[in-house]
Parts: structure tokens; C-alpha cells; sequence
């Protein structure tokens, strides 16, 4: 199967994740700047989910860029992972909502984690598909960014039930890791050209 349907299903899913989550800040009744101070947490952890949802749609993006087809694995293992992520606006109201609530930090924390695993599944069911001596296989190498990021979100959701401030701290340090795109494709794919 080609993989273009694929992309941009994927595309529209994550465009669709992100409008949502945009709703979901309502404007507040007041015209004056100290109305907005309630909706601090709901904006921050709106921006928090908005670069995760940014840095999956980009990792993704490269992601394809290495593969040439797909199959019925790499289908399902790509609508797993889309689950995960329209999971995001869920979270993300909740968490800002609660005021960054311990439980609701906690299920931000174990959507993150199921995200990231699902991600790494993906991978595995593409690499499956291409080989070992593929392209995608010399670009995604050991995969020690998404390998450390499951550990930290695993410490991040237990640290959620101690200090929920901490937890947040982490799944921050996760994002920042990832903000700077995996550059191994890139290279992959220009020094094939």
C-alpha cells in the first residue's frame, strides 16, 4: 500500500486534535487582564499539549519521509497511536481545569506514556516492514530519546502522587528533549540524495 492516504489521514486527525483542544479555552466574561489570571492553568497546559501534539506531528512528518509503503500492521499500530494523541485535549482541559491536580497530572502523565509507547510501536511495526538494513532503521538507530522519555514518564506519573509541580517539571524536560527534531532522518535522507 501506498503511504500517502496514510499521511494525510494522519494530518487531518492531529489538525482536528489541535482545534479542539483550542476550544476548549473560553474567553473569559471580564474585559480586564486580572480576568484572565484564573485561566493560567488552562492556557499553560494547553501550550504544553499543543508542542507535544507539535512534536508528533513533526516526528511523524520524518517519520514517512524514510518509509516507502505501509501495511495492515503499520495501519493499526498508526491508528493506535493517533488514540493516544486524541486523547490529548481530554487531559489537557482536565489538567487545567483542576488547577494541575494530582490524578489528573497523573492521567496526563499515563496519556503521555501510552502515546510514546504507541509511537515506538509504530517504529517497530515499520521497521518490521522495511528491514533492518532500510533507511528508517539507519535513521531511527537504538532510539535512546524515545526509550528515555517512556522511563521519565513512568517517574513523572509516580511523582504526580508526591508533587504534581515535579511531574509537570518532567514531562517539560521530556518536550524540551524533543523540540530539537530528530535530525537522523534528515541526514539519512539528504545523504541518500
Amino acid at each position: 500500500m501506498k503511504k500517502s492516504r496514510l499521511e494525510a489521514f494522519s494530518d487531518g486527525v492531529i489538525a482536528i486534535i489541535i482545534t479542539i483542544m483550542v476550544l476548549e479555552l473560553r474567553a473569559p466574561h471580564e474585559h480586564t487582564l486580572a480576568a484572565l489570571q484564573p485561566l493560567l492553568p488552562v492556557f499553560v497546559s494547553y501550550v504544553v499539549s499543543f508542542v507535544y501534539v507539535g512534536i508528533y506531528w513533526n516526528n511523524h512528518h520524518h517519520l514517512w519521509q524514510a518509509v516507502d509503503h505501509v501495511n495492515g500492521p503499520v495501519l493499526w499500530a498508526n491508528l493506535h497511536l493517533l488514540f493516544w494523541l486524541s486523547l490529548f485535549p481530554f487531559v489537557t482541559s482536565w489538567v487545567g481545569e483542576s488547577g494541575f491536580a494530582t490524578v489528573p497530572v497523573a492521567v496526563y502523565g499515563l496519556v503521555l506514556l501510552c502515546a510514546g509507547a504507541a509511537y515506538s510501536i509504530l517504529v517497530r511495526a515499520l521497521l518490521g516492514l522495511h528491514g533492518s538494513s532500510s533507511l528508517l532503521a539507519r535513521a531511527v538507530g537504538a532510539d535512546f530519546k524515545g526509550k528515555v522519555s517512556l522511563v521519565f514518564y513512568i517517574a513523572a506519573i509516580g511523582l504526580a502522587f508526591v508533587h504534581p509541580w515535579l511531574s509537570c517539571a518532567l514531562y517539560l524536560f521530556v518536550a524540551t528533549i524533543w523540540l530539537v527534531p530528530d535530525r537522523r532522518i534528515e541526514r539519512i535522507l539528504s545523504s541518500k540524495s
